[in-house]
Order: structure tokens, then sequence, then C-alpha cells
């Protein structure tokens, strides 16, 4: 399947790589922006524990969406992803829509059922049967969020006559982002959200990986009622910079190297498996790595 659509190229800015200060997240943001791409991404986690390496955790992501929606012009923006059960759902909506307002609407709010079972632990959040609850959740997120009134009576959230006030600006519902491949997770947001999401480990950072996962997103879509060709696929793809191992290597899921005609070749593999939307995972993160990322993103777009 060749994708003959322009593609869009996202940044995700640092996580755990190493302790980022604000004004470097407003520096790369300003940067990204500069040099083309067209949406930036924070990861949405609390704290990192295990696999031989020192505790660590990031800034709370919606927080810092808010301020950088406060600083870019242009830009779309998001949590990859957000974590359905950090909040409460109607919460977690009101967060999005005032995040979406701050930015003019260029909000998308990315969901997922998280993973971390740490970070769950150590914040006192249930980490059980997170897939019902995500189900609970998605719910009352997609209603509020398209702008309905909500009541629903879960097991694990309920909202009574919710609604989002004052309502958006922009009129129009705040697209929705999965970021899974769990076959439950999809059957419940496939129905409705806007795009789906994967991670470079969960297709090898390769074409031959990605091509089989949307066919079988393809066929999940199909069997919830939904048009496949409605549904924008996006793929994180891990790019080095002048050899960086900033990040732990993964033999399954080598980085995407070379020059920058290089780089592009291989991410137009990529687009022509079927993603619509490419977001770089670069290594190292940093301002340069990003100015540098621009002639790729300027590449792929030729």
């Amino acid at each position: 399947m060749t994708n003959s659509t322009p593609v869009r190229i996202g940044i995700q800015l640092p996580e755990v790589e190493r302790v980022v200060r604000w004004p470097e997240y407003a520096a790369m943001a300003k940067a990204a922006e500069e040099v083309g791409f067209d949406s930036i991404w924070l990861g949405d986690h609390l704290l990192y524990r295990g696999g031989g390496r020192p505790e660590r955790g990031p800034w709370e992501a919606f927080t810092s969406l808010a301020a950088l929606a406060a600083i870019t012009e242009r830009v779309v923006l998001g949590p990859l992803v957000a974590c359905a059960g950090f909040h409460p759902p109607a919460v977690l909506a009101k967060m999005a829509a005032s995040i979406d307002e701050v930015s003019g609407g260029r909000f998308v709010l990315g969901l997922g059922a998280g993973w971390n079972r740490a970070e769950f632990d150590a914040f006192g959040i249930p980490f059980d049967h997170r897939v019902d609850r995500f189900q609970d959740a998605y719910t009352i997120i997609q209603g509020l969020t398209s702008g309905q009134r909500v009541t629903h009576a879960g097991q694990w959230w309920s909202a009574d006559d919710a609604v989002l006030l004052p309502t958006a600006a922009t009129n129009r519902p705040i697209p929705l982002l999965v970021g899974s491949n769990g076959e439950r997770v999809l059957r419940i947001t496939l129905p409705t959200a806007h795009s789906w999401n994967t991670w470079f480990v969960d297709f090898g950072n390769r074409a031959e990986g990605f091509a089989p996962l949307t066919e079988r997103v393809s066929r999940i879509a199909v069997d919830v009622g939904r048009d496949p060709a409605t549904l924008s696929r996006s793929a994180c793809v891990l790019v080095a910079i002048d050899g960086s191992d900033e990040r732990p290597l993964d033999a399954e899921a080598p980085p995407i190297t070379g020059s920058s005609s290089q780089i592009a070749a291989t991410l137009r593999e990529i687009v022509d498996a079927g993603a619509d939307e490419l977001i770089i995972v670069a290594d190292p993160i940093n301002e340069r790595s990003i100015r540098q990322l621009g002639e790729v993103a300027a590449a792929l777009r030729v």
C-alpha cells in the first residue's frame, strides 16, 4: 500500500533521556516549528524504575503541553500518549479542552491504557483491570471531547450529566489518537478515534514490520464497522544522529541512521507502507538534532 498524500512529520521532545529544564524545552519547540515540523509530542509518564538504570521521571505532560501551546503558533501538540488511568476521565477531557483553547485548536489527545506498573504503584493509581478501566474512561472522554453531555455509570468510572464549558472556540471535536496495538483497546477506540499510533519497537522500526501491523489494524477497523480509509496512521520512528547511543539499543528495532537523504529514504519506505504521519524519536534529542532533522522532514515532502 503506497501513501500518496503529503506525510506529516512530528518530533517527540525529551522524556527521561536526561534531565531537561524548561528553557531547553522551549528552545527545542521553537526550533521544531522554525524548521518545519508539523507536530510536537510529549510522553505521559510519572516515574521509571528498574532495567538496571537509576530511577528517573519526566515533567508532568499536560502542564508542559499547556506551556508549549502558549509559546508556539503553528505545530500540533499532544501527549504520546496520555495514560487514561492517571486522571478521572472527565477531568482529563477538561484538561485537554483547556490546552486546545490555549493552542487555538492545535491539540490532539493521544490515549492509552498504560503499562508501567512502577509508576502506578508509586503514585497510588490502580493497575488492575486496565483495559476495563480504559473502556469506561474512553466512553466518557470521547463523548465530552466531541461536544456531548455525558452520563455514564460504569464499573470503574462514571459521569453524571458532565459537559465541557466553556465550549471550544474552534467548534470542532478534539481529535483522539489511540496509542495501542492491543486488540481490545483497538476495538474500543477504532469506531471513533481519529488516528492510531504505534511505537517503533512494535514494528521493528522498518517498513516491513509496519505494513502487516497496519493491515491488522485495518481488519479490526472493518470488524467494528469503521472504514479503514478514514483512519489516520501514525508511526513513531527511532532515528540516531551521528551514531548516538543516548537511548539503550534494541537489536529488534535498530535506529535509522545515515545522511539526511538516507534517513529520508528509509522513512519514505514506512510512509509507502501506509503511514500518514511519522513522529521522530531522535537520538540524541536536542536542538541541534531537531535542526538537522528539519532537512529530513523537508526531503520527505519532496
